[in-house]
């Protein structure tokens, strides 16, 4: 079976998750109570628990079919994170300027989508599962028509018709998926008289791709 499935987890019930993202600090304290801090991971990693979004019967019956399918934790999927799933605002539109995503060299075609986040210390983020229809594309400020680039939505690869010219900033926005996996091989619901009585913990973890 495949290690991983272009296949979305029901966006209703992923929209009522918890969770977020993770780091990975040491810290080491002195005998003089100084600390001295290293980072482990050079990019966070995410997770939810999607139990949190299950509201009736009829939807724990598509987390368990969607279970099953995804074989638990052997093959990953497509998630929509309720808190980041877009390159600006989390209400806002994404427009074709959100995002930086390289520099014009005059030969080269293919630049990978990124999401920035922070200004003091920013932090680039690969994005690498885009939605459907979602990229928008601008060359020094100017929006290209779907005709000029393509996108591989498996990989988050936007390659222009044309190589962009020397020094020109290249942008995008867009609308993405998170990759993910479920971190359990257990799914355990209760319900009696067609009503929930308790939902477990399912926990998701973002993978690195």
């Amino acid at each position: 079976m495949a290690a991983f499935l272009e296949i979305v987890f029901p966006v209703k019930i992923g929209l009522g998750a918890t969770g977020g993202p993770q780091r990975k600090t040491q810290v080491v304290q002195s005998g003089s109570g100084k600390e001295e801090r290293n980072q482990q991971w050079a990019n966070s990693r995410r997770s939810w628990d999607v139990g949190t979004g299950i509201r009736d019967i009829y939807e724990a019956e598509q987390v368990l079919s969607f279970f099953e399918d995804v074989r638990g934790r052997l093959s990953g999927f497509l998630f929509c994170d309720p808190f980041d799933l877009r390159s600006c605002a989390i209400l806002g539109n994404p427009s074709a300027t959100d995002q930086a995503i390289g520099t014009g060299d005059g030969a080269t075609t293919a630049f990978q989508l990124t999401k920035t986040y922070g200004s003091a210390n920013p932090y680039m983020r690969k994005i690498s599962k885009p939605k459907q229809d979602s990229v928008l594309v601008a060359v020094d400020g100017v929006a290209l028509d779907a005709a000029d680039f393509s996108v591989d939505h498996t990989t988050g690869l936007v390659t222009l018709a044309d190589p962009p010219a020397v020094d020109a900033a290249v942008t995008a926005g867009f609308e993405f998926y998170v990759p993910v996996r479920f971190d359990t091989d257990d799914l355990s619901i209760a319900w009696e008289n067609n009503a929930l009585i308790s939902v477990p913990s399912i926990p998701v973890l973002e993978l690195i791709l």
